[in-house]
């Protein structure tokens, strides 16, 4: 039996235009998009619908499983209120992104990691989840246990994405080694010197271990086809390895400098919404709207607040000059989907599917009304 819907009076963020008019929706695809058509269907009441958001990289879920220290949540029950925040976000595919290599500060183990890819992967075949997940590996190349880590997903069919990371003090992120004084020393509650011996061990770590869980990591993803991510690179020179080990997205440039190389280079350059919204990156880096502003910018990742995603879509599209809300919206649904292959969603078009979004503004504010996923509401 054939399962239609009709969403009519919206306003329709398509690839390059909004047009008002109504959605046809068939077996959990777009089956008809008609411009000024006064059909019959559920009053949108000329809200936008847009397409469903695609996060690529979101630390949200481990919150969830590990509210406190020491404290564990069961599993499912932790994918599930992650799950639930992100789809009523209007994120209807996420890639919930997962640590592989563990430093001093990480209160998780492997075994909790692994954990939690199957509590994802479980509710995925049990049909317990709102959006379409997968998985992202956030692979800490500076750690000793990266690439046994790394193993625990070996096979693992619903890994998309890899990032390579070292956020060692004096690499990438932490160049200026006051910033990491501050994130680390207060967050460990060091002493100076305690802190010093802690520094010279990271760095050894990274030292030894980031050149050779580089190496491996790229060639095991290549072999694989997992699409494979820079992680805050700050120069040129950081971008020409990221080139040379087969990156396809670079994530969180800390430079302009590096967000010009990887955009030259054809890179997909992702900076995080909480960025564009606050105006500033929370580690000193380098501004996304800056970066949206010189047309540098192509993905936005929620990162640390799942709202934020839609939240930056319509500001971008309102605020500032040169974006427009359909190019906006590209940046949360279209370009994460192209850059790990998920090429049925993104972009309201015949035949893609029906992963949709409807939203109305109110003080510059998104709300988020319905979230479709295949036709199929969700929230």
């Amino acid at each position: 039996m054939t399962a239609e819907t009709v969403l009519s009076n919206a306003r329709i963020v398509l690839a390059d235009e909004i047009v008002e008019g109504s959605l046809v929706l068939r077996d959990g695809l777009i089956a008809g998009i008609d411009a000024g058509a006064a059909r019959i269907g559920e009053d949108m009441g000329g809200d936008f619908i847009i397409p469903g958001l695609v996060e690529l990289h979101t630390d949200h879920l481990e919150g969830h499983y590990a509210p406190r220290p020491k404290v564990r949540w069961n599993p499912i029950a932790a994918v599930l209120a992650h799950d639930a925040q992100v789809a009523t976000a209007g994120i209807t595919t996420v890639l919930d992104a997962l640590r592989v290599g563990m430093d001093e500060d990480a209160d998780l183990t492997l075994d909790d990691i692994r954990k939690l890819a199957d509590a994802i992967e479980d509710s995925v075949a049990r049909d317990r989840l709102r959006a379409d997940h997968f998985l992202h590996l956030r692979c800490e190349v500076s750690a000793p246990d990266c690439l046994n880590a790394f193993a625990n997903f070996d096979g693992d069919e619903r890994v998309k994405l890899a990032s390579l990371m070292d956020h060692a003090p004096g690499q990438r992120q932490f160049v200026n080694l006051e910033t990491y004084a501050y994130y680390y020393q207060r967050k460990l509650k060091l002493s100076d010197r305690d802190f010093q011996k802690f520094c010279e061990k990271r760095m050894d770590e990274s030292a030894r271990n980031s050149g050779p869980n580089r190496v491996f990591i790229a060639a095991a993803c290549q072999e694989r086809g997992i699409v494979l991510a820079s992680h805050d690179d700050a120069t040129s020179a950081h971008v020409d390895e990221a080139i040379e080990q087969g990156v396809r997205v670079a994530e969180f440039p800390t430079t302009e400098e590096a967000a010009r190389a990887s955009k030259a280079a054809g890179l997909g350059v992702l900076m995080g919404a909480p960025n564009v919204m606050r105006g500033a990156s929370h580690s000193g880096n380098v501004s996304a709207r800056t970066l949206a502003s010189d047309g540098l910018l192509d993905i936005l990742s929620s990162d640390y607040i799942p709202f934020s995603l839609i939240q930056s879509a319509f500001f971008l599209g309102d605020m500032v000059e040169g974006i427009s809300l359909p190019q906006a919206v590209a940046m949360v649904s279209k370009n994460p989907a192209q850059a790990v292959g998920l090429d049925d969603r993104g972009v309201i078009e015949l035949g893609r599917r029906a992963d949709l979004v409807r939203v109305r503004v109110d003080d510059h504010v998104p709300v988020v009304r319905t979230v479709w996923r295949q036709g199929r509401r969700v929230a």
